[in-house]
């Protein structure tokens, strides 16, 4: 019966080719949109890679300062006081890490100048992040705690400055600072660790950052477990009670949220910036939703479409009904022959995707992007054209098969 179904579904999508064309361009074109999302996502938030610890990792990239009475509001990056004052002494932190943001920096070589991004960070950056050292090693205590002009350069940059050679033991002109390659990582994306190079932080060309509260660092914060967030975020909140201002007439109160990686993305986007909730179950709630209602609206004018094409099909269907079919049967033929065209669209629909962020990845839109549809991504879209194939051919197949044979074999609509 069900290798009938089948055979059956295949004539009909080969007889009505535009129908079949819409029906699939409606699932593969809502999949790949979703696919190439979720993708996205997954490759944002995930722990894997270089962030492979970030399920037990926060991360603190801004602070807030105000005074409600004056109407003092001021919102940056961390100084690195702030992280070696008030972050790095909580007791539960396995690691406090501090690094810079991204700057953008000049570098001289043989008459040539390339500009790169650079980050400047302690050692325990370097113990938090999993980097794939492709040639020599990181930066240590040792070369902080000397100052030592040593460099990191990711794959990528290694290869554009230098070729085919050895990158390691090589000098730089960084920004008029002369250092020595030490290292090479593999390319990364992630938030915390995307640059092109790195160098100890001691090696800022003036120590005044030590003493700065306001700055262009952000905090990294290890914890031995998840389950000491709420210990660390309560040390973190007793340890800003006492915060000492530059100008304590112009400043109150400062805001400091330890988040992970979902929580800050949601404060950001949010603008959460003055409560410790960073809004994350809501976000995802209103991803949810949108996703959802992204799934529906294809889903519905596929509705139509089926109800349209079974229509036509009402002096097939009073054949199949005057010799004994019952409601039942009907109504699975047209749900096997929905299914049938909604897989074919979804398998066209993960082809689509895997190709989009294959472009997306030689285009260099999104640098160091390296993504690819998993196992559970892939899972994911098949759940979905399952879906698309039962919201869209319930409906229809219920009303078909409750057509009179009579009426049916007249042609009636009704």
């Amino acid at each position: 019966m069900l290798k009938n179904y089948l055979l059956i579904a295949w004539r009909i999508a080969l007889q009505r080719k535009l129908f079949t064309v819409i029906n699939l361009l409606c699932i593969s074109l809502t999949l790949l949109v979703l696919l190439v999302v979720t993708a996205l996502l997954e490759n944002t938030f995930s722990p894997t890679g270089v962030e492979g610890k970030s399920p037990r990792m926060l991360q603190i990239v801004t602070m807030v300062s105000l005074n409600e009475e004056k109407g003092n509001f001021r919102h940056g990056p961390l100084g690195y006081k702030v992280i070696t004052d008030y972050i790095k002494p909580l007791p539960s932190a396995e690691l406090v890490a501090a690094v810079s943001m991204p700057e953008s920096t000049a570098v001289y070589q043989q008459g040539r100048i390339t500009d790169l991004l650079l980050r400047r960070a302690d050692a325990a950056y370097w113990q938090i992040l999993d980097f794939e050292v492709l040639a020599g090693r990181v930066p240590n205590a040792e070369d902080v705690a000397a100052g030592r002009f040593v460099l990191v350069l990711n794959q990528s940059t290694a290869t554009q400055l230098f070729g085919e050679q050895s990158a390691v033991g090589q000098l730089l002109n960084v920004g008029g600072q002369q250092f020595t390659v030490i290292g090479v990582v593999a390319d990364v994306l992630q938030l915390n660790s995307f640059a092109d190079m790195w160098a100890p932080v001691s090696t800022y060309p003036s120590s005044d950052y030590q003493h700065q509260l306001w700055g262009n660092f952000s905090a990294l914060i290890l914890a031995r477990s998840a389950a000491d967030f709420p210990a660390l975020r309560q040390e973190l909140a007793t340890a800003i009670d006492g915060f000492q201002f530059d100008d304590p007439v112009k400043w109150q109160e400062v805001n400091i949220w330890a988040d992970s990686k979902l929580e800050f993305f949601a404060r950001m986007l949010l603008q959460n910036q003055k409560q410790p909730d960073s809004g994350a179950a809501s976000l995802l709630l209103l991803i949810s939703l949108l996703m959802l209602l992204f799934m529906l609206l294809p889903a519905l004018n596929l509705v139509n479409l089926n109800t349209g094409r079974m229509l036509e099909r009402s002096t097939e269907i009073g054949v199949r009904k005057a010799f004994g079919a019952s409601r039942q049967q009907l109504i699975w033929q047209f749900l096997i022959e929905n299914l049938l065209l909604c897989s074919i669209g979804g398998l066209l629909g993960l082809v689509m995707a895997a190709g989009t962020l294959e472009l997306i990845e030689q285009s260099g839109v999104i640098p160091y992007l390296q993504v690819e549809i998993n196992l559970m991504v892939f899972m994911l879209g098949m759940v979905i054209s399952m879906v698309f194939g039962l919201l869209s051919g319930i409906i229809p197949a219920w009303r078909i098969a409750k057509l009179d044979p009579v009426h049916a074999l007249k042609g009636a609509r009704r």
